[in-house]
């Protein structure tokens, strides 16, 4: 894929609601009675679960700001382009690039009250891991953080290291929200031990 062909920036905001709306969706919480949060959020899902995590997100904070954290490879400005699109506000960056100025950027957009929007494994993985960086900002800003477990039911799968889907037309997708309180880390060997059990726990998922 070229990620810099105007015809896939053109068809992807078309074709993605179009595929979106067809999915038949279904919600779950845990803990079940949690609420969405109503002020500023940090909402994740997995790198190959993005398809449906990027609208799930504009779904489920409608008329709200959504910002999206987009990295800056090539494949990250074919997404930034179609997520611009589809109405997210976005930041660009990743753990390896501009680490400190994503960061800062996202801590100011939390600040406002705002919802981030993120792949914590992206864009490079490792697969279903949590990187540091979510999880540490999540906690010192004390933002609600939200882990959505998506499952389609009908999907094709390609051989990336993200293991990506792409949703049948028509499928059934279960979603699980997890409210998770962080914790306060003491330092950076509580935080590592914390994001690995994280990463073991939705490793499925």
């Amino acid at each position: 894929m070229n990620a810099r062909n105007p015809l896939y920036s053109r068809l992807l905001p078309l074709l993605l609601p179009l595929l979106f709306r067809s999915l038949k969706i279904t919600v779950a919480s845990q803990p079940e009675a949690a609420p969405m949060p109503t002020g500023a959020a940090l909402f994740a899902f997995w790198h190959g679960k993005m398809i449906a995590g990027w609208l799930l997100a504009r779904k489920l904070f409608a008329g709200r700001p959504v910002n999206a954290v987009v990295s800056l490879s090539e494949d990250g400005a074919l997404l930034s382009g179609t997520l611009d699109r589809l109405g997210f506000s976005l930041i660009r960056g990743s753990s390896s690039r501009e680490s400190a100025k994503v960061r800062d950027a996202i801590a100011g957009t939390l600040e406002r009250g705002e919802v981030v929007a993120m792949t914590p494994d992206g864009p490079r993985g490792p697969h279903h891991s949590f990187k540091y960086g979510s999880i540490r900002l999540a906690s010192e800003t004390r933002t609600p953080f939200v882990f959505a477990s998506i499952r389609y039911e009908r999907a094709w799968r390609l051989g990336s290291w993200d293991r990506f889907e792409i949703p049948r037309p028509f499928s059934r997708v279960g979603v699980t929200l997890h409210h998770i309180e962080l914790p306060e880390f003491s330092g950076e060997e509580e935080l590592r031990r914390y994001s690995g059990q994280l990463s073991e726990l939705f490793a499925n998922e």
